[in-house]
C-alpha cells in the first residue's frame, strides 16, 4: 500500500473508535493523557503503543516487529502488518486498548 492508502485506512479505523481523535496534518497520530499512542510514519507503516506483555504477544502472534519512526524505535510500539488491515475489528479493538493503556500512565 502507498502511504496515502495507509493514512486513509488509519482515518477509517479511527472513525470506529469514539474515544480516539486523529491529530497531525502531514504525520498523522493519536494522543491522549500527554502520550502518543498510534501513528503512521514517513515510510507509511502503522504503529500502536501497547502494554509490554500485550505488545510482545502481538509481535509473536502476527510475526511483526517493533515500530520505528524517523529511524528511532518507538517505546512500547508494535508495527501493524498490512495483512491485518483486512481485520478492522481486531485493529479497532487494539487501538482502543492502546488508548486505554496511555490513560493508565501518569499524566504528562
Amino acid at each position: 500500500m502507498t502511504r496515502e492508502e495507509v493514512v486513509k485506512f488509519y482515518d477509517g479505523l479511527i472513525e470506529q473508535c469514539p474515544n480516539v481523535i486523529r491529530k497531525g496534518k502531514t504525520m498523522p497520530y493519536t494522543s491522549a493523557n500527554g502520550y502518543m499512542f498510534s501513528q503512521v510514519n514517513k515510510a507509511g507503516e502503522l504503529g500502536f503503543r501497547l502494554p509490554k506483555e500485550i505488545g510482545k504477544a502481538f509481535m509473536i502472534a502476527h510475526n511483526t516487529t517493533v515500530f520505528k519512526s524517523y529511524g528511532a524505535v518507538m517505546k512500547d510500539y508494535v508495527r501493524i502488518p498490512e495483512h491485518l488491515f483486512l481485520n478492522t475489528t481486531l485493529l479497532a479493538g487494539l487501538l482502543e486498548t492502546s488508548f486505554a493503556h496511555v490513560m493508565t500512565l501518569p499524566k504528562k
